[in-house]
């Protein structure tokens, strides 16, 4: 079978389950990834190498392949099964004998999706920059020597740990009775969260928990709006205090507030950021350079170092480590918290939540509203062929702009500014933009249109 190459992303490997992927590529990754951790000093003699998989119809025949082609090039694999990206991530981080590892997942994408997803021991993802190709040119390759002892596999479990590590930060007895609706999607948020809130005082009621890879609900993608319409009507149904979605991998998150709308990202970013920097004053946070002006505004008011970071998480995990970043939010909802190694922990993220509605007398709306100062576009989406000309056209049409290319290119005036980037994993090119009112919104976000359709 000949390999696909546009199965290689900038974050993970990911196809069609059918013409695309297959077991035998999966051992082939298993080995490929292997000697990639050896080759690059990554794997320490005694080391053993971490295995997951989501709930997907694939998931556990690859996962099978990719531990066989760990332990064909001579490494011992502590097998996690099911899980959730956070747990995996955590899993690889937390123990100092792991060296990392490989889960079996397509994260948000929908069921005739699969994919790979890698980490190092340090918790660090393997993208596009730092080592994606590489591994991929091992696969391609297919040129694996015989080792002379072949290693072993061991089931393990570590809920308890990553249990203590999460109630570590936010303390139980802080936490109000409140009433919740979470939406799991079908995916693996139930592998960890039910667990843990059944520990506090709070009223539960789920949607769609069972682990199915069918999705026969909604697709598990809380940033498509219309994934959360079930969540929506439940909350008012309920009259719950707020409601709380997650992807098929749970590691991105959507939130509701009591009136059943959609909080928007960049809200729910700074709420969260807020929290963290009550046990970090001071601190350095990140904020993708999509989100709304007004997240670096909030995060500076409460003492905070502000700094913007690209789109992508292995990007903005990398960051984290150079400035020492505590916090950082992506637009995409994927959630970084420094006291976990860096990673997106939902599970975290939902307990900030319920803290900061147990310490603060206002609704969710109500707080997230009060954060509100200027009118952003939401990210628009465009299918174009040259993608070059288009940005020639902008950087002219806005050549008395002050131009940012951190990520794509950002154009800052007084009243408005916007950002286009090419999909790190779509065909497209992506358009943000914010403007001090809606009327100025509405007329940039038709100009800029005009002129990347053209």
């Amino acid at each position: 079978m000949s390999i696909a190459e546009n199965i290689f992303k900038s974050y993970d490997i990911r196809g069609l389950i059918k013409g695309e992927l297959s077991e035998d590529l999966a051992y082939k990754i298993g080995r490929s990834f292997a000697v990639f951790l050896k080759k690059n000093n990554l794997f320490t003699k005694g080391q053993k190498v971490v295995s997951g998989r989501d709930m997907r119809l694939t998931s556990l025949g690859f996962q099978n392949e990719v531990i066989r082609g760990l332990n064909d090039e001579g490494l011992d694999v502590v097998n996690i099964g099911l899980c959730s990206t956070p747990f995996f991530n955590f899993a690889c981080a937390y123990y100092s004998n792991y060296a990392g590892g490989v889960m079996v997942t397509a994260s948000h994408n929908p069921a005739e999706y699969n994919g790979f997803k890698f980490t190092l021991g340090s918790g660090l993802a393997v993208g596009k920059e730092n080592g994606l190709m590489d591994l991929k040119n091992l696969v391609l390759d297919n040129d694996f020597e015989e080792v002379s002892e072949k290693g072993k596999v061991e089931d393990i479990e570590i809920f308890a740990d990553y249990r203590d590590r999460v109630f570590s930060l936010v303390k139980k007895e802080n936490i109000k009775p409140l009433k919740i609706v979470v939406d799991a999607g079908n995916g693996m948020a139930k592998v960890t969260l039910p667990k843990i809130l059944s520990e506090l005082p709070v009223e539960v009621e789920y949607l769609y928990l069972e682990p199915d890879g069918n999705f026969p609900n909604h697709e598990a993608n809380p940033l498509k709006l219309e994934t959360l319409q079930d969540l929506q009507k439940k909350v008012l149904e309920t009259q719950a205090d707020f409601g709380f979605a997650l992807d098929g991998d749970a590691d991105r998150i959507g939130l509701v507030d009591e009136k059943g709308d959609i909080v928007e990202a960049s809200f729910v970013g700074a709420l969260l950021g807020l929290a963290v920097l009550k046990n970090h004053p001071g601190a350095k946070m990140l904020y993708d350079l999509r989100s709304s002006k007004s997240v670096a505004e909030i995060w500076q008011a409460s003492g905070a170092s502000v700094e913007m970071c690209k789109v992508g998480h292995s990007n903005i995990k990398k960051q984290m480590r150079d400035v020492d970043a505590v916090f950082a939010s992506e637009l995409s909802l994927h959630i970084y918290f420094g006291d976990v190694y860096k990673l997106e922990i939902t599970d975290l993220s939902l307990l900030y939540i319920l803290q900061i509605l147990s310490e603060d007398n206002r609704s969710l709306s109500e707080i997230w509203h009060s954060m509100q100062k200027y009118h952003h576009s939401g990210e628009i989406n465009f299918e174009i062929e040259d993608k070059e000309e288009v940005l020639k056209k902008l950087k002219e049409k806005y050549s008395d702009a002050k131009i940012l290319e951190l990520d794509g290119f950002s154009f800052y005036y007084e009243d408005f500014w916007f950002n286009v980037r090419l999909s790190n994993t779509e065909p497209v090119l992506r358009l943000n933009l914010e403007a001090d009112s809606e009327e100025l919104m509405k007329k940039k976000v038709k100009e800029v249109s005009e002129i990347i359709k053209k």
